[in-house]
Order: structure tokens, then sequence, then C-alpha cells
């Protein structure tokens, strides 16, 4: 709407009151109003909808101290002062076209229409509340080990806010309607000015909403959100970590006013495993062999996680710690393929020797007496 069509607009007339009504009669006044004309009350009829934007127009610039100081100023000047839009010239007349004030330039000098100083206040009047994004959720999910490794849908149980289903969000008592904080205009945040910067928090006066609730919904008691709970399926991909935080794009609280949903964020933590451990994409175990497997080498077999055994070759003089590799055996990757499963070997030591085993061991003892596995430690130590 042009800064013509305010000016010459009377918010005095549309809500019946004089120039001279305290705020309170204003309010008063428009309450009453916007009851009997709320498109909720006159359903269908175009007449009733088209007089209920007008009335809470009017309100949103006489409702703010300022911005109707600046209305009052702006039509004592060009509708009740001397220039007369369009009339005859002549003593005490100007021929006069509206659309030129409020036009840019004028005569090719540079400067700005009034319509820029105006423009500020007349173009606040037709702003609409902004959508507002919903917030962000966090939860937390426990997983096995096997689940954590392949992948998994499970049910989560949350509580977040959603729109107050008595008011739909509003926040307004039925048969009211909020109207737009005349102090952010709509849009939630305002500035303030540090010095050479100019920094934005949300609006004192409407919580951030960019509405102004004058009658409260006995439920929400004016937020226009409430709590809600649902359970909904959520897919957590495979290879997923312990304590790794998932992000699910769209899946958080509901916006206002058709704002885009906030976020959900689920913490993962991954129940430990009896025999599997986890290094990254790999998987890890320990395989216990004899000292006779490590000193003259074999086959092993070895467990897989959800999958039949494996065996791999064990070389002669394995020592006690040797990592060896089974490929494609690990945890999923996200492309799809998968991780390898590193086998540490443990050689077990018997803790009782009975028997042949006894003689058999003596006789090795023997036979290897002169090979001393520490004498490389003694020389390196003399030679230091």
């Amino acid at each position: 709407m042009s800064g013509k069509d305010y000016v010459e607009k009377d918010y005095y007339k549309v809500l019946g009151v004089p120039k001279d009504a305290s705020a309170t009669e204003i309010k008063k006044t428009y309450r009453k109003l916007a009851r009997e004309f709320h498109p909720d009350a006159n359903k269908g009829d175009t007449k009733a909808e088209e007089r209920f934007k007008d009335i809470s127009e009017a309100y949103d610039v006489l409702s703010d101290e300022k911005r109707r100081k600046e209305y009052d100023e702006a039509r004592s000047l060009f509708a009740n002062g001397g220039f007369r839009p369009g009339g005859p010239g002549g003593t005490g007349s100007y021929s006069f076209d509206f659309g030129d004030l409020f036009s840019g330039s004028q005569g090719g000098g540079g400067q700005g229409g009034l319509g820029d100083v105006f423009g500020g206040l007349f173009n606040r009047g037709g702003r609409q509340a902004q959508p507002r994004r919903g917030a962000d959720v966090e939860t937390e999910v426990t997983l096995s080990f096997e689940e954590a490794v392949d992948g998994a849908t499970v049910p989560l149980r949350m509580t977040s806010q959603a729109p107050c289903r008595l008011c739909n969000g509003t926040g307004a008592k039925a048969g009211t309607t909020p109207r737009v904080c005349p102090t952010c205009v709509g849009s939630g945040t305002v500035s303030r000015g540090q010095g050479a910067f100019a920094l934005s928090e949300p609006c004192r006066d409407c919580r951030g909403r960019g509405m102004i609730v004058d009658d409260p919904c006995p439920d929400c008691h004016g937020s226009g959100r409430a709590s809600s709970a649902r359970t909904m399926q959520v897919r957590i991909p495979a290879g997923v970590q312990d304590a790794q935080r998932i992000r699910l794009k769209g899946k958080g609280a509901q916006g206002e006013r058709g704002g885009q949903p906030g976020d959900l964020y689920v913490t993962v933590h991954v129940d430990a495993h009896p025999v599997f451990g986890r290094k990254g994409d790999n998987l890890t175990v320990t395989v216990p062999v004899t000292f006779p497997e490590a000193a003259l080498g074999g086959t092993i077999e070895v467990p897989t996680l959800n999958g039949p055994s494996v065996k791999l070759k064990l070389p002669p003089g394995s020592a006690n710690g040797l990592t060896l590799r089974a490929r494609g055996k690990g945890a999923t990757r996200k492309d799809g393929t998968r991780g390898d499963l590193l086998v540490t070997v443990e050689v077990v030591v018997p803790q009782h020797v009975t028997g042949d085993a006894l003689t058999a061991l003596e006789q090795y003892r023997e036979a290897t007496a002169s090979d001393d596995p520490r004498a490389a430690l003694f020389r390196a130590a003399k030679g230091a």
C-alpha cells in the first residue's frame, strides 16, 4: 500500500474513537470490534474480513505511541495543512500531485521523495509476522554392539513443543487474534547498536515471536505452544560409533506460522561386546594360541560377528601380540563396504605342566640353552 493511502486513511474513524482517545480506550474498542468482525465468527463474509483487516491495521498504528505520533504528524502535514492535492491554483492554494511527493527524485535533483522519510511508518502497517523455525530436539538411544555395526531402526519417544491444539498455535483466545508486534514489526528480533556494530537480539516485548497476544489462550497462556509426546521410528546408520551425535534434519519441533521444523539430534550409546571390539571401521578380536602353534605355525579358526568363522594362516615363530587381518569382516562403512577384522594373537602359557608335556619341555629347554633371548639386551646395556 502506498504512502498516500496510509496518510489519507483515518484510523481513528476506522476504530470509531476520537483523536484524543487514550491507549486504554483504543485497546478496549479494538477488542470489541475484533470479536465482532473476526473471520471465525463471520464464515464466508468477505466484507467482515476486509473490515477486520482494516481494524487490525488501524490498531497496529494507534496502539504504538511512537507510530501514532508519526501518523498524526503526517496527516496534519499532508491532509489538513495548506496543501490541497489536485486543487486549483490560487491564493493559499497549490496545484499538487500527491504521487510526486511520494515518488523518488523530483526535477532531476537527485533527492529522495518524502515517501522515503515516512516509508518506515507506512510499510510497517501491512507487514505480517514472519515464519519461525521450530526448535531442535535432543535425545539419546542405546544400541547393542551388533546394531551399531549393521545399523538399526529403533523407536524413539520424544517430548517437544508443538502448536497448541486449542488456539492452533496463535496463542490467542478463541474469537480473538494476535497482532504484529509494533517493536520488532513481526520479525521477532531487534537491532541494538554497539559502537560500529549492530547486534540482533530477540525482541523483549514479544519474546521473539513477532506477535503480541492481548487475550491469551487459556491452555498455552499465550505462548501458542504446548508439550507434545510422540513416538517415531528412526533409522540409525550402520557403523555408528559410541557417543556419536547424529543429526536428523526436519525431525525436531514443528515451526510456527508455516516455519520449517527443527532438527533432531540423537546421541548414540553402544553396549560393549564380550568378544569383539571396535577401532574405526575395523572390528578387533583377541585369539589365544598355544606355544607350539606360535612356534611352528599353522592354521587357526577365528570367529566373526554375525557370520561364519574364518581360517587364518599363522606363520611360524609368531610372537605374542602379532596382528592378523581378515579383510571385509569388520563394520559397515557409509559406502556399503566393510572394514576388516583385526586378529591379535595371544600366546597361552600353561599354568601346570605334568607328565610327557613336562618331560618334553625340559628337553626343549636343554636343547635351546645356548639361545639366550636376553643376550642382545645386555649387550646393548653395556654399550650404552
